[in-house]
């Protein structure tokens, strides 16, 4: 597990008002109904994110996490990868995700992020949209930016770069890479071949490795971590706000 039971995303600097927030349901380009939970801004900043969660799939630490995106000023959406699977609602501390992962298919994912950009564009017309992941979802959201959705970036957190290699070569939006250095889920090796790998095919892509830190330290409850969360926090503000388009 990415995160422990009792995690709880970092806060971001003066945060703003959450105007509206709630799971809702969505149905994927398949047909298949999955849930998700959305946080609405109370300013906007004309920036939307579809936010890929770890394994646990749309879990509390990833509901308060859209919060803290919609009090950053962006409309947010967290999915759940297991509909198909596991049918709709939350998932709890108690879930057991095991079976599910094991037959979770990239494509499917990406159909899935297809619906919750298509919600974000409909429900805030204008928006530039960005997808954020963490850990599995950190590698999803890479991949995503090979895929047809036109996002305008994709954010992961100490990734799985795996899950991204078979479209690489289609990758057409920026890629921000925030890496931990003493991950235990991939080695800095993997994470330097990755970058290899999009250096040979001429893609657009920034990282920040952070020294010491360990997967999953994007925790709001470990103060040994915060100053390195505000960093990774104001990394993804940057790279949003510079390949965000002004809205219409």
């Amino acid at each position: 597990m990415c995160h422990s039971t009792d995690s709880r995303p970092p806060a971001v600097e003066n945060p703003g008002s959450v105007a509206e927030e709630g799971l809702i349901e969505l149905t994927s380009q398949d047909g298949t109904a999955f849930s998700a939970f959305h946080a609405q801004p109370g300013e906007p900043n004309g920036r939307g994110v579809v936010i890929l969660p770890d394994i646990r799939g749309v879990h509390a630490y990833y509901q308060e996490l859209a919060r803290r995106f919609a009090e950053a000023g962006f409309a947010a959406v967290v999915l759940d990868y297991y509909g198909r699977t596991a049918g709709l609602g939350p998932r709890d501390d108690e879930f057991e995700w095991q079976p599910h992962f094991k037959q979770l298919v990239p494509d499917s994912v990406a159909d899935d992020a297809a619906a919750a950009v298509a919600y974000l564009t409909e429900k805030n017309p204008g928006v530039t949209v960005f997808s954020v992941g963490f850990c599995l979802g950190g590698g999803h959201s890479w991949r995503l930016a090979g895929t047809d959705l036109e996002l305008a970036g994709s954010i992961g957190f100490y990734g799985l770069p795996g899950l991204a290699e078979d479209r690489l070569g289609d990758i057409s939006a920026p890629l921000l890479l925030l890496l931990a250095g003493d991950d235990v889920a991939t080695t800095q090796e993997d994470f330097a071949a990755f970058r290899g790998k999009l250096d040979d095919a001429g893609k657009p892509y920034e990282y920040k490795i952070y020294d010491g830190a360990p997967h999953s330290f994007f925790d709001g409850g470990a103060p040994e971590w915060k100053d390195i969360s505000a960093d990774a926090w104001q990394r993804l503000l940057d790279f949003t706000a510079r390949h965000a388009e002004p809205a219409v």
